[in-house]
């Protein structure tokens, strides 16, 4: 027979020949990485799956039907209410804006999430709302001639009053009766 020739040889025998045979060290190494390539290989291939799917079922459990619609359903609810609520709080804002006779069309920038915050919100636009209103007036009454700090008319006289008047009374007057003599 063909291993009549041949020694058994221990498992000793063969760790001391690799290890000191360079080259039977070589060819030892390349064949056990070829059988952990493959082992590794049938690994991913029959193993591996199988726990990633598990893993994704357990870190992420199938929402059952009746879950996802009853989320559906309580969004919707809330979506819901949250319109109520907004409808509610601008119904009051419009009858607040009427009420302090601000401009109803930029009603829906002062509109907060409770009642009492969409008050507080138009009672700082009325504030400052009538602030630029008091501006605006008072520079256009300034333009016409009145100081509209002390509330007085404007001093205009005609030709008539200006002949009537004394030389004091021009002298104390003489700014309108040089502005009544320019526009006559």
């Amino acid at each position: 027979t063909y291993l009549q020739g041949f020694k058994t040889v221990s498992v000793e025998e063969v760790s001391q020949l690799v290890n000191e045979n360079e080259e039977l060290k070589k060819w030892f190494d390349s064949e056990r990485d070829k059988h952990f390539s493959k082992g590794l290989e049938t690994y991913k291939q029959k193993s591996l799956p199988k726990l990633i799917d598990e893993e994704i079922k357990k870190r992420f459990p199938e929402a059952d039907p009746k879950e996802v619609q009853l989320k559906q359903l309580e969004a919707e609810i809330e979506k819901m209410k949250q319109e109520k609520q907004y409808e509610s709080l601008k119904n009051k804002g419009l009858t607040v804006a009427t009420e302090k006779k601000l401009p109803v069309q930029l009603i829906d920038y002062f509109i907060g999430q409770d009642e009492e915050t969409t008050i507080q919100n138009l009672t700082k636009f009325e504030e400052v709302f009538n602030a630029q209103l008091q501006t605006l007036v008072d520079e256009k009454l300034k333009s016409s001639g009145t100081n509209p700090k002390d509330g007085n008319p404007p001093l205009t006289f005609t030709k008539d009053q200006i002949a009537k008047m004394t030389p004091d009374e021009i002298n104390k007057n003489w700014d309108a009766v040089q502005s009544a003599l320019k526009t006559n």
